[in-house]
């Protein structure tokens, strides 16, 4: 992963990519995952998004994977919660009843330190990784998570126009990842007002990703 980027950004509070309320989508298609109340849902490079605390809100237990410490340190400060933090290899585990975040490269978190989850909603990581490295990290993710059902959210826009991140990734991105592990259904895609960092006109696209094997 790009460490020294996503730092210095987080250390410059250079966070454009954090929205100020719960992601409308997430509030709007969350109910395609059908989860039952208590249902454990992880936010894959999730930053110190609002989301958690909306899913917290609504019944939900969170488990997050995040690179900046700084960005966890803010989310509990936010939230009013002191965690309890351990190491894990090269992981810091931040704990509190319902809520687990996992600080450090995503790519050291390994199924056992994650445990179950029930669902996952990726709003900000795989349009966060350059093209180079979202293969492999789709790879792990279904590693870590699988089966459980995905809602994915993408950028699509003019990649020549805006340097990312966030990258632009379309259906036929997306299908090459996950369309063998996966039933695909694009739920909405809704443009983004004033354009993306206000430069360029661009999509955002909502997938439901079932699983169509069970383990």
């Amino acid at each position: 992963m790009q460490h020294d980027f996503w730092h210095q950004k987080w250390q410059k509070n250079e966070i454009g990519f954090h929205l100020p309320e719960a992601n409308p989508l997430l509030v709007a298609h969350l109910f395609s995952l059908n989860l039952k109340h208590g249902s454990r849902v992880f936010l894959p490079l999730c930053g110190k998004t609002l989301d958690i605390a909306w899913l917290l809100a609504q019944g939900y237990r969170v488990v997050g994977a995040e690179l900046s410490e700084i960005a966890i340190q803010e989310l509990f400060k936010n939230i009013g919660l002191i965690p309890t933090i351990s190491q894990l290899g090269e992981v810091t585990h931040y704990s509190t009843l319902n809520l687990d975040m996992f600080v450090g490269d995503i790519f050291h978190v390994s199924p056992d330190m994650l445990g179950r989850v029930d669902a996952v909603y990726d709003r900000a990581a795989l349009v966060a990784l350059p093209a180079e490295m979202r293969k492999d990290y789709a790879t792990h993710l279904m590693a870590l998570t699988y089966p459980a059902p995905q809602l994915l959210v993408c950028f699509e826009y003019d990649q020549a126009l805006q340097a990312g991140p966030p990258f632009s990734i379309g259906a036929d991105e997306v299908k090459q990842y996950y369309q063998t592990s996966y039933d695909l259904t694009l739920l909405a895609s809704v443009g983004v007002a004033g354009g993306l960092k206000g430069k360029c006109a661009a999509t955002e696209h909502v997938w439901h990703m079932k699983p169509l094997h069970s383990v």
